[in-house]
């Protein structure tokens, strides 16, 4: 289904863009021409079950999702106050129910997120023109509905969809391993041992009369026949790729034996996966930018008497905390906050670090005025893990009440596991990296020389899930026609899980 969206705003909450879009402006935003529309609560869940697109491909996931909002708008378990994507220009959604307040909040909310859209390292690679995108992979798995019939290519997305994380999120910005040029392997050698200089064919520049002596023909024999077993060697015992690959998708796409409509699919698949990556890797740092700016602005210059009560209800509501899950919204403004807060201090550099006297801490103001353009410059570099591995200190643990979590297995419930700093921090990071999810690379595509992949997961104290395993093995089989293998650790074993499309066989790597 294709959501139509295009219709004027009402005068009243045109003027106030406006004049919200000249006071973001006026703070240092710099952010895309953003474009904002009316919609009721049907279309925004359509659109937000879409990903905040108005057209996706055909799949049963979207009306899933869509049915999930639904019922949890009816129920009044949730709400949908706005949604922006990542384009040029920057397209935003308005529920027309909501108060007048809310637009005014959700407005400044935007812009600071189409702010951090433009300027952040880690969007700088993300298709701008997505919408237009979207819209031709809508059309291309249409076409192939039409032609290879709606259960096939359903079940091939699904294959291709519980695959869709096993992407490099580092990829967009740096060469991918196919593109590095991978170093001849040793042949012969280039210098002797003794420092003379050696010809391609292992002989010893000489004079006519003394060459059968310098360059006996028997050991020349001897080490061409030695050269060529360890070159054939190199060949037999070299992997393929050369080096772990970690985008899975980007192997398939190159080397499975795959007909070229799931060869299109799932590039789709892949390139909306990479497309959705950065806010993923930001999402706290995003939503904390947008709320630390609607924040200010609300408070300094759109709110009126009569907005007061409403704001405060629904901002507290947006930074409510639960010992059962992160709140980013909150994490994210706090964070941003003391980071404002330390650099107009002066808290910060080695001074501030070798300080260990509580008072002088606690009164420490050097009046620098460094913060605004300091988390800027946060704003601009960092993602979420080098944003809390840089700046969650211990200080702000405390300040906060932070604490990590366990599962204790005698009373079947999640318990604090301790308030250190370290591993507060440690969980944080670790629930953060690769967005908590395992770390996956092929190392070889062509196992026992027999064509099977081989995959290695990166263990980090975490166990995989094994039927999570064991689905994601028959979907790759899939793709690959051929066993598939992965390497990971179970009760601290490293073990080998493999399929064959017919059986699963889990077994130790020793045996």
């Amino acid at each position: 289904m294709v959501v139509s969206t295009h219709r004027p705003l009402p005068q009243e909450i045109r003027d106030i863009q406006r004049e919200l879009e000249e006071t973001c402006a006026g703070y240092g935003l710099d952010f895309f021409e953003t474009i904002f529309e009316m919609v009721d609560y049907e279309e925004m869940s359509m659109l937000a079950a879409y990903g905040g697109f108005p057209t996706r491909y055909p799949h049963w996931k979207f009306g899933a999702q869509f049915d999930e909002l639904m019922k949890g708008y009816s129920y009044g378990l949730q709400k949908i106050y706005e949604m922006v994507i990542n384009t040029d220009p920057c397209y935003a959604y308005l529920l027309r129910a909501n108060e007048l307040t809310d637009q005014k909040l959700v407005i400044a909310h935007v812009y600071a997120h189409c702010d951090f859209f433009k300027n952040n390292a880690w969007f700088a690679h993300t298709n701008r023109r997505m919408l237009d995108e979207m819209a031709n992979h809508a059309t291309r798995v249409n076409r192939y509905v039409d032609r290879f019939g709606y259960d096939e290519v359903e079940q091939f997305i699904d294959t291709c969809l519980s695959l869709e994380n096993l992407i490099d999120p580092y990829w967009p910005h740096m060469s991918r391993a196919s593109d590095v040029k991978q170093k001849s392997p040793p042949g012969f050698a280039a210098n002797g041992s003794d420092g003379e200089t050696v010809d391609s064919q292992g002989r010893f520049p000489s004079k006519d009369y003394m060459d059968s002596f310098i360059n006996p023909p028997d050991v020349l024999e001897q080490e061409e026949t030695d050269r060529r077993q360890q070159r054939e060697e190199q060949e037999e015992s070299r992997s393929f790729p050369a080096e772990p690959w970690r985008d899975v998708l980007l192997f398939l796409l190159e080397y499975a034996p795959l007909k070229d409509w799931q060869r299109d699919i799932l590039a789709i698949i892949r390139d909306e996966a990479y497309y959705f990556q950065p806010q993923g890797q930001t999402k706290i740092m995003n939503e904390g930018w947008a709320s630390f700016w609607h924040s200010k602005i609300m408070t300094s210059h759109a709110l009126t008497d009569a907005d007061l009560i409403t704001y405060a209800d629904h901002h507290s509501g947006t930074m409510a905390t639960s010992p059962q899950r992160l709140n980013p919204y909150k994490l994210g403004i706090e964070l941003f906050k003391d980071i404002e807060e330390r650099w107009n201090k002066g808290q910060f550099g080695p001074e501030w670090d070798a300080c260990d006297d509580i008072h002088q801490m606690d009164t420490w103001d050097r009046q620098l005025g460094l913060g605004r353009e300091k988390i800027f410059e946060v704003r601009r570099i960092h993602n979420d893990v080098t944003f809390i591995d840089t700046f969650l200190t211990a200080e702000f643990c405390a300040k906060h009440k932070m604490f990590s979590f366990a599962f204790n297995d005698a009373t079947d419930y999640y318990e604090i596991a301790s308030r250190e700093f370290e591993k507060i921090k440690q969980q944080l990071l670790n629930s953060l990296t690769n967005h908590g999810q395992p770390c996956i690379r092929i190392v070889n595509g062509n196992y026992q020389n027999r064509g099977e992949l081989y995959l290695l997961h990166d263990y980090n104290g975490v166990e995989l899930k094994l039927d999570y395993a064991r689905d994601t093995l028959v979907n790759l089989h899939r793709c690959w026609s051929r066993p598939v293998h992965i390497e990971t650790v179970v009760e601290d074993e490293p073990t080998i899980l493999s399929y064959d499309g017919e059986s699963h066989e889990m077994k130790t790597k020793d045996e």
